[in-house]
């Protein structure tokens, strides 16, 4: 401002001194008239006139400044624009823009689009929703998104494992295809037939292509009873095929427990959300007092696509005496043990562990799957697991948005890293190379592997939690 300021005081000294010496020419002409000849008069006339047209070219330009400085002012727009990027003033910024990124191009874009796009009047809360949306996405990492309020208000309640909607969580395959990774127990969608590994093809007969997780949410969800049809492509299934879902309430316990005799209790994890912990200590209060010739625990983590870190901590500590459960591992190479947190339950030395996993098992699944591996020495049964060995963060915003940013990987007690998308062959040694010489990396490969078929599914048979039983009962 105070350079606006002095070129404004320059302009009117300018216009000023021009007026005097108008003023003065002319008088000086008048008393000409009375002293000087002909010829003299004449001079002073002709500067009168260029004096006159000066004055008149500076109020053109005075009028022309003020006009400009009106109207960029009112649209807020800055003229060095597209010279000085870090001229441009953000409301709430604190920090300085780097100098190496230049900021015109977004601030002429937001212009354009304000100026000339049909469809005014443009929210501007919605554009800078749309950038931040686009920003993250640039990243290419499925794990790492930006939830608006409504979004994240729906991403907690289905940790709180309350919400109306079809229950099936969603994530990509390695092509970037949107899967399904597990259907809830008990979910609408579950009852429908959905399977974990289905290709979400289409919504509603809208292509599911380029699609971010949070927009296929708000697409799947709806008021409870009410309708939306999927169309899938399922391994040895031919076509793509549609699958209608009636949208229910979605209230599911994480933790659920049954006697399966012999003194073997089978734990049911559906996922690892706010209500978790707490079930599972009641879940295990109620083991332990109604079975007091507890030999052998199922931990059944099959279709539950994870939750929170520190709930895999928790369940992982009650079977662990000591030392670390999981690790994190930073860009920087800087490492965070996760240590048992507190004097389990169930560690005692001659209770026998099987932990039943499957394709939807991810994550935070996985953690306490490697943990018990690990340091448990449990068995793993059932199918390959997911193989997400990446670590989110969640940043809270004022107005309820959140932004879930990727900060680590982890990896096992024994330095496993079983991510599918990133890690390679050596990093794991529950990697494989198949009968055809493929390498299959990522996840968990199970001790004794055990499949569920089309036929078992259809009968409600469970061979793989069968042959869990089996083997606690075999086992001394």
């Amino acid at each position: 401002m105070a350079d606006k300021d002095s070129a404004n005081s320059a302009t009117k000294k300018s216009i000023n001194n021009a007026v005097k010496d108008l003023q003065n020419t002319s008088n000086h002409g008048v008393r000409s008239n009375t002293k000087k000849p002909e010829n003299s008069q004449s001079k002073n006339d002709n500067r009168a006139v260029k004096i006159f047209q000066q004055l008149i070219v500076i109020v053109i330009f005075v009028f022309i400044g003020a006009f400009v400085g009106y109207y960029f002012g009112v649209k807020g727009y800055e003229v060095k624009l597209k010279t000085e990027a870090r001229d441009i003033k953000i409301i709430n910024k604190d920090n300085e823009i780097a100098d190496q990124v230049d900021f015109s191009r977004f601030w002429e874009v937001w212009q354009i689009l304000n100026e000339k796009y049909i469809g005014k009047p443009i929210d501007p809360n919605v554009l800078l929703d749309g950038a931040t949306h686009g920003m993250v996405a640039s990243l290419d990492d499925p794990y790492t998104v930006y939830l608006n309020k409504d979004q994240n208000k729906m991403m907690l309640s289905s940790l709180n494992g309350k919400y109306e909607g079809i229950g099936a969580q969603l994530g990509y395959d390695d092509n970037k295809n949107l899967v399904i990774i597990a259907p809830l127990d008990g979910s609408p969608a579950e009852s429908a037939g959905v399977k974990a590994g289905d290709i979400i093809y289409k919504i509603e007969s809208e292509s599911t292509a380029g699609i971010s997780i949070s927009e296929a949410v708000n697409k799947i969800r709806g008021p409870a009873g009410t309708p939306i049809t999927l169309t899938l492509i399922r391994e040895g299934v031919d076509e793509p095929f549609d699958v209608t879902i009636r949208r229910d309430e979605i209230k599911i316990d994480s933790v659920t427990w049954e006697d399966k005799g012999a003194g073997i209790a089978y734990i049911r994890v559906s996922r690892f959300g706010d209500t978790t912990n707490m079930e599972w200590a009641r879940s295990v209060s109620e083991i332990k007092e109604q079975m007091p010739n507890l030999r052998g625990v199922i931990v059944d983590v099959r279709n539950n696509p994870g939750g929170y870190l520190e709930s895999a901590v928790y369940i992982s500590s009650e079977f662990v005496k000591s030392g670390t459960v999981v690790k994190e591992e930073f860009s920087d190479g800087t490492k965070q043990n996760f240590t048992v947190d507190h004097q389990g339950r169930l560690t005692d030395d001659d209770l026998n562990i099987a932990i039943l996993i499957n394709g939807g098992s991810a994550s935070a699944s996985e953690i306490v799957t490697g943990a018990l591996k690990e340091r448990k020495d449990g068995t793993i049964i059932g199918e390959r697991s997911f193989g997400k060995g990446s670590v989110q963060r969640s940043e809270e915003f004022s107005d309820g948005a959140a932004l879930h940013v990727t900060v680590a990987k982890w990896i096992t007690p024994d330095n496993n890293w079983i991510d599918k998308t990133h890690a390679k062959f050596d990093d794991s040694v529950y990697n494989e190379i198949d009968e055809n010489g493929k390498e299959i990396i990522g996840g968990f490969k199970p001790d004794i592997e055990v499949k569920l078929t089309e036929d078992d599914y259809n009968n409600k048979k469970d061979p793989q939690l069968d042959k869990a039983i089996e083997y606690l009962q075999e086992q001394k």
